[in-house]
């Protein structure tokens, strides 16, 4: 039954103890209908209006041998048109009004995006909502999005993105056998064999309205909300089964896969699952260890410095102890990729040949020290400061603060908000706190390692012979004391589980599961 006050009940919820704040002190506030959430984030002379839908089923609930299922199904929505729009005119009307659509599936969610100026928001917002409630399903639109994801893979990321490469390659050795184990948009085969009724029956399936969080960010008309709830009750009822997660594998030391490509420099990614998420206690100590080991495309990371600043290896070197992808142009984190499991990784951005062993045993060396030694108090205090002022950087768009409150409400409750959870606790937190969390959960002898390069079988050889990797210097003048360090990098041991140091050509990586 619809409530004419709807609009009114939200601000009165403003007043409810324990309701979630973001951005500005702007109050969050939920409604539930019909098995319908809607998480409401009122900005108050914001000039654009952010609508996000969070659909709870992604690339983990491909069936097997369709790979690919549930992006190609989320393309047939944001790169699709509607019953009465055809796609190209879609777009030629989104284009005078300034407007956005984008979507992205990860492992367990799929989300859309989608803005424009709130004086166009009459204009917008019935095109937006008829990509659920009336899909085209086009079969023009579905051999162009099913050519993409496939050139995706075989032009981009086999080809021209080795350090993706890296990276994906990193997870399908970590999620050997596991639901995860699968690139998000797919394999090759897996979207060759899919149909437009493989899609049809996805959609239908997972894009119900139990299984969807509403977002919405704005200064809004009052009727706008009661609108987006009766609208979207109109999809059908009922949800998927829940996915069984089981536990990842753990390696038994260090196994290295090399992928064979064509490339100037190697591309190197380290990792392991953890048992921690942001719904864990540790996840705000394992945050400022992680910060200060590695902190995204930031000089505050002791890899950063010590690769980089000290002895130049390459561009960059990280860590990250979850899922990361970097929203777009920014430095910051993507929202709407959260994962019930999580994963610990360091990500080496290419280095030269001759110098790619030696910035594997430094990086794991630097994750060695920072488990068996810890933070010191100064280092502590400095990383955790930083931290807290760092983060706040993460929600400066409206499009973002909403992100993150969706990722809050997956992990944390119907009340959470992670971003206030970091600027409450990270102050409270102890160095004592830190370290033992980096001690319970991250640790340097059990580790995969993805490592995107040519002439493979010299580099595994050399590997696999223990002989001492020294790094190679353009020029001359290195401070002493780095010239010390670098004897004990180089002939630091790495427990490498020699069954498990292998090669893999990279034209073959993604063509079936």
């Amino acid at each position: 039954m619809r409530r004419p006050g709807f609009a009114l009940a939200l601000l009165a919820a403003a007043a409810v103890p324990g309701c979630a704040t973001q951005g500005g002190g702007n109050v969050a506030m939920e409604q539930a209908r019909g098995g319908l959430k809607l998480t409401l984030l009122p900005s108050p002379g914001a000039q654009l209006v952010t609508i996000r839908v969070l659909v709870r089923s992604g690339a983990a609930q491909d069936p097997a041998g369709k790979e690919g299922l549930a992006s190609l199904t989320a393309a047939m929505l944001g790169s699709g048109g509607t019953a009465s729009l055809p796609y190209e005119e879609l777009l030629r009307k989104l284009y005078p009004m300034a407007a956005e659509i984008g979507h992205h599936a990860d492992k367990e969610v799929t989300v859309f995006v989608g803005q424009v100026h709130q004086e166009r928001l009459d204009d917008f917002y019935p095109m937006f909502r008829d990509l659920f409630l009336a899909p085209r399903f086009d079969p023009a639109d579905f051999r162009r999005n099913r050519d993409d994801l496939v050139n995706a893979i075989e032009k981009n990321l086999r080809g021209n993105d080795d350090e993706n490469l890296g990276k994906a390659a990193l997870e399908l050795s970590m999620y050997e056998g596991h639901p995860y184990g699968a690139l998000d948009g797919g394999t090759v085969q897996g979207l060759k064999a899919l149909t437009l009724e493989d899609a049809r029956a996805f959609f239908e399936r997972h894009y119900t309205r139990d299984n969807v969080h509403l977002g919405v960010a704005g200064e809004l008309p009052p009727a706008f909300l009661d609108r987006i709830l009766r609208d979207f009750l109109e999809l059908p009822k009922g949800e998927p089964e829940p996915m069984a997660l089981p536990e990842p594998r753990r390696s038994k030391g260090i196994e290295v896969v090399f992928v064979e490509k064509e490339c100037r420099a190697p591309a190197i990614s380290i990792g392991c699952p953890i048992g921690v998420t942001r719904a864990h206690e540790d996840f705000y100590p394992l945050m400022v260890a992680n910060s200060y080991l590695g902190e995204h495309r930031t000089f505050n990371g002791v890899l950063m410095n010590n690769m980089r600043g000290k002895r130049g290896l390459n561009y960059g070197d990280y860590s990250y102890v979850e899922n990361f992808i970097q929203e777009g142009g920014s430095t910051f984190p993507l929202p709407n990729i959260p994962r019930r499991q999580q994963f610990f990784s360091i990500w080496i951005r290419p280095v030269r040949p001759e110098n790619a062993l030696f910035a594997l045993r430094q990086a794991v060396r630097e994750l060695d020290r920072l488990v068996a030694q810890g933070l010191s108090q100064q280092d502590f205090e400095t990383t955790r400061e930083f931290l807290i002022n760092y983060s706040r950087l993460w929600a400066q768009t409206q499009s973002r603060r909403l992100g993150h409150l969706l990722d809050s409400k997956w992990y944390l409750g119907p009340q959470g908000d992670f971003l206030a959870e970091v600027q409450a606790r990270l102050p409270r937190l102890t160095r004592e706190q830190v370290n033992a969390a980096a001690r319970r959960h991250l640790q340097a002898k059990d580790l995969v390692v993805a490592i995107v390069c040519k002439d493979a079988a010299a580099l595994r050889e050399k590997l696999l012979s223990g002989a001492p990797t020294p790094i190679v210097y353009d020029t001359e003048g290195t401070p002493p004391e780095i010239l010390t360090e670098d004897k004990a990098i180089e002939a630091y041991a790495l427990p490498l589980n020699r069954e498990r140091v292998r090669i893999v050509p990279a034209a073959g990586m993604f063509e079936k599961r």
